[in-house]
């Protein structure tokens, strides 16, 4: 068996600096007893949680000026969890959630990396509305919609657990969904704005996603 290897990182916003203990790459796969495999999680999908994407990025970069004061908030497939290490750092109320059995791992060994107090975690379906959740004030996530399948999932959690009056900010970049999404939580009662961002200059490459904003 291939031990995992590992990638030791620190991401600033301004004078906060946010540490992380992540996957060395996306090569790299630890499933023995095939709890990853019985969720439907195969070899190629395991590490995909477990490293810093581009949107993810860009989703805590946005938040690091969003007024998160008296807000329960909510991140939703967080996989390292940048926003909600951020946001901890910051004395937010955050809870955040993941479907890979290895996040709930890594979210303890970073917040403790960072000196942090405990940041609630729950693993979670989208399929499954029976979780303990609640519901929150503002609902964040990035690159979440993988598949087609992933839309009616994604906008029926984000509804399950919202407040009559709340928001949603998520990074999308540039799969091809975000008006089905929009589509979706039209229904739901929400107004949706679609921004792009344009100071994006921590990233290596240009950005061709965007913020999607949701409020109702």
């Amino acid at each position: 068996m291939t031990k995992l290897r590992y990638c030791y990182q620190t991401i600033e916003f301004g004078d906060t600096d946010i540490h992380l203990c992540t996957l060395r790459d996306n090569q790299q796969f630890d499933d023995p007893e095939g709890i990853a495999e019985e969720l439907g999680i195969s070899s190629a999908m395991w590490p995909i949680f477990g490293v810093i994407w581009p949107s993810s990025l860009v989703l805590a970069h946005h938040l690091s000026s969003v007024d998160t004061r008296a807000k329960r908030i909510l991140e939703i497939g967080c996989g390292m969890a940048l926003s909600s290490l951020l946001l901890n750092k910051l004395n937010a109320d955050i809870t955040a959630t993941d479907y890979h059995p290895e996040v709930g791992k890594f979210l303890l060994r970073n917040t403790q990396l960072n000196e942090d107090s405990a940041i609630t975690y729950e693993q979670s379906d989208w399929a499954n509305h029976n979780d303990t959740l609640g519901l929150f004030d503002l609902i964040i996530g990035s690159d979440l919609l993988y598949e087609d399948q992933h839309i009616k999932l994604l906008a029926g959690f984000i509804n399950a657990h919202a407040k009559p009056s709340c928001e949603v900010i998520l990074v999308d970049p540039g799969r091809g969904r975000k008006n089905k999404l929009s589509n979706l939580m039209h229904d739901f009662g929400y107004h949706s704005d679609h921004i792009k961002p344009t100071q994006t200059t921590y990233l290596d490459h240009p950005f061709k996603g965007h913020v999607l904003q949701f409020s109702r």
